[in-house]
């Protein structure tokens, strides 16, 4: 096998969950052309249609299950759906998230566990339900977020500690399957990328932190759904509960 070769993913199975819009999209269009057929998953599943064009326009299968993650029998019904319609799970890209800019003097307790919800709980129960179906050479890959060992300024406590929680859930599951089950679990922590998280940010935000990026600038989301394939392929065969920086350089200033 040649070292591009070992990059490929023909023949597997990933799910991709917040597969309706942003880094969820690169994630599934990157799997598709790396080989891989790819469920996706996303509570707004009438956006998923454009998403599965792009992963059939790559000649492979795309199923679409509205999925809210925070649910954990949705999760279990998104595995479930992926088993009857390929018969493996092979990747789980933990992509859905969601975020809060509030004060945490003014934080309500539904805001807070909204966000712990959907990034932490939700990324476990998906986690635990591949897991269960998942066979040796299978790979988890979490998405946490540079906000988990740096500050971007804004009030931001709900989303940063559920990114930081899911750190220490990609050490622990890693710990768990590796040699028992032969999973592996590994995160990857993006620092700026266009999504509608980004487009969410006030007027200008971005740009006073593009200082910071050693790069100079974002990062494009197929930078970050390359770095994913590399984890979940033979070429990242032996990585497992590492958390990967994929940032500009931002957290090295």
């Amino acid at each position: 096998m040649s070292v591009l070769d070992l990059f490929r993913l023909d023949g597997k199975v990933a799910i991709v969950t917040g597969a309706s819009s942003g880094l969820g999209v690169a994630f599934a269009q990157a799997f598709a052309e790396a080989g891989a057929d790819v469920t996706l998953g996303a509570r707004r599943v009438e956006r998923l249609s454009d998403t599965a064009a792009l992963v059939e326009g790559a000649g492979r299968r795309a199923l679409s299950v509205g999925t809210d993650v925070a649910d954990p029998e949705a999760c279990q019904a998104l595995v479930d759906a992926t088993m009857a319609e390929f018969g493996r799970v092979d990747i789980l890209i933990n992509n859905a998230g969601v975020g809060t800019a509030v004060p945490a003097t003014r934080e309500t307790p539904e805001e807070f566990r909204k966000v712990v919800d959907v990034n932490l709980h939700g990324s476990y129960w998906m986690a635990q339900a591949c897991g269960r179906v998942m066979q040796p050479g299978s790979s988890v890959v979490n998405i946490s977020s540079i906000l988990a060992i740096t500050t971007g300024g804004l009030p931001q406590a709900a989303y940063s500690a559920s990114k930081a929680a899911i750190m220490g859930l990609t050490r622990d599951l890693a710990q768990q399957w590796g040699a028992r089950k032969g999973i592996r679990v590994n995160a990857l922590a993006p620092g700026f990328f266009k999504s509608e998280m980004t487009d969410e940010y006030k007027p200008g935000y971005l740009e006073t932190q593009i200082p910071r990026v050693v790069l100079g600038r974002t990062g494009d989301p197929a930078e970050l759904a390359a770095t994913a394939v590399w984890l979940t392929s033979a070429a990242g065969g032996y990585m497992t509960g590492q958390t990967i920086v994929v940032d500009g350089g931002l957290t090295v200033t």
